[in-house]
This record gives structure tokens, sequence and C-alpha cells, in this order.
């Protein structure tokens, strides 16, 4: 069921926990659509008994209230709150595909209490001087996109807000349903990604989660992507990995090659052979950096 954390302006928050107790704490973000329930691959507590996992839906997913209009940088605040409520002070975020940003605002805006930060195959802000946004990016993200931006400048209002409605109503009837509707934008090397068993469980789990409501969460996630983030990611200070496929084509390896030029001594990982959802085979590299880094920071 997860356990309800309330905001400062009063709002429901559904957040997780496991891992060891006492353990670093580390916040991970889900994906779009995604829930707290599809941030990890099973086995990962075990396997790693030194940390301790948070996680939360996003305003709009599951039980969470929706929060219209938010912006990236309203993360920030939501993830305060879920510590806080966990009687966690530092802590680090990991945030996958649209997590990415989320977990960027963190580093940025709660620098006194995030002691690093991981992105893997995350995204570039809107506004990305010199990157061609959609560039190398699937059909399925840029019409996606294309819908959101329609929204925001009155062209087309209510398009996204329908296209997605009818998709989550597909979705809570049988979730395979998203990944059916992705197979002809993966790349060969996402295919096999999808089809392991382990994978696949947790991403049919997040979306049957995520959508159960409403497609809020989806919608205000896209919105959100497209309009000024609230904060500037070359003030982040804390370390920062970014981890990409470079075969990646949901989320292009230009946003991150831009994003590791803009965020000062960001460590940028480009793997060859790797599309977009091998990302979920990454965690454990990247709790192996993020232990590495200084916890006195």
């Amino acid at each position: 069921m997860g356990t309800p954390v309330r905001t400062d302006d009063g709002r429901l928050l559904v957040a997780e926990e496991w891992g060891s107790p006492s353990g670093t704490p580390v916040l991970l973000f889900h994906g779009t659509p995604g829930s707290r329930l599809a941030t990890a691959l099973p086995g990962l507590a075990e396997r790693h008994p030194g940390v301790r996992f948070l996680s939360y839906d996003r305003p709009g997913y599951g039980d969470s209230a929706r929060s219209p209009g938010r912006r990236v940088a309203d993360a920030a605040l939501d993830a305060a709150a879920v510590a806080d409520a966990f009687g966690v002070d530092r802590f680090a975020v990991v945030g996958r595909s649209g997590g990415g940003p989320h977990a960027l605002a963190c580093a940025a805006l709660l620098p006194h209490r995030v002691r690093a930060a991981a992105v893997l195959v995350g995204l570039a802000p809107p506004d990305a001087a010199g990157l061609d946004w959609h560039a190398d990016m699937t059909p399925f993200n840029v019409r996606e996109y294309g819908l959101a931006r329609d929204c925001l400048d009155g062209t087309d209002p209510v398009g996204l807000d329908r296209e997605l409605a009818a998709r989550a109503a597909a979705v809570r009837r049988d979730p395979e349903r998203l990944i059916e509707d992705l197979r002809a934008d993966l790349s060969p090397y996402d295919r096999p990604v999808v089809e392991d068993p382990r994978v696949r469980t947790v991403l049919l789990r997040g979306y049957r989660e995520a959508l159960r409501v409403s497609h809020h969460g989806w919608l205000d996630d896209c919105l959100a992507f497209v309009r000024p983030w609230g904060f500037d990611v070359s003030s982040v200070a804390v370390p920062v990995l970014l981890w990409h496929g470079l075969d990646d084509g949901f989320s292009p390896v230009g946003h991150t090659r831009w994003l590791a030029g803009r965020i000062p001594g960001a460590r940028p990982v480009l793997v060859p052979g790797a599309g977009h959802f091998a990302a979920q085979y990454a965690l454990p590299e990247v709790l192996r950096w993020l232990d590495g880094q200084d916890t006195g920071r």
C-alpha cells in the first residue's frame, strides 16, 4: 500500500522504503509513466545491504494527489517531504528516464541535503541552447512531446490529455499494451531487455500502479519536461553521474552529452550496444559509484 506522506501544502504522496533501515539513504525517481514500484529490479537490496532505498509516486501517479501545472523544480520540495517523513537528513538521488530531470532538480535545489546524484537515460531542458531536442528521438516520443508543446502554446489544449487518457485506459485493461505500443520504436538492444522476465515484471507492475487512478501523472510529467524547469542545471554543485546507452532513441544520448557539458564536474558514462531500457541493469554500477562519493559533503 505504500506510506502516505503529507507535503507542506497538504498534498498526499505515496512513498515506499526498503533495504537496510540503517543504510545510506538513496531516493529513486521512477520513469514516465511509472511509479515507486518500478524503480529497481528484484534482489537489489539483498545485493546492496548497506543501502536504504526510498521512492515515491510523483503527483498524479497512483494515489499521489495531482499538482496541476507542476514544474520539474517542484520535485525538490516533494523529495524533501518524503525524506523528512522517513527521518532522513542527507541522501543521494537516482533518476531513470523521466525521473532524471527530477533528480537533477533535487541536486540543484537541495544542495544541503543531496550528497550526490545519478541520472540514467535522462533528458535535457527544453531550452537547451545548441541542442536539437528531438534529434534521433523515436516517433512515439516526438509525437508525445509535440502534443505537450501544442497544449502549452494553445495550439491544441486538449490533444495530449485526450490521447494519454485513452492510452491509460487501455493500459489499465492490459498493462502489456504500453510495451506493445513501444515495440516498433525499440532498438535491437532494447527488445531482449523488455523480454527479460525480471524487467518486464517490474515495468508492468509500475505501469499498472502509475495509471491505476488516472493518466494525470503521465500528462503532467510530459508538460513539465517541455516548459521551463525552474532551475539551471549548471548550478548543480554535488557529484553527478550521467549514464546513457548510445543506442537510446527514447531519450537520445545527445541530451546527456549536453548535460555533461553544462553540469560542473559531471561524469558521463556512455555505453555502446545499449538502448533505453538497459538502464534497468545499470543501478548496481550506479550504487557502487555513489558509495565512493564523499558522504560528508
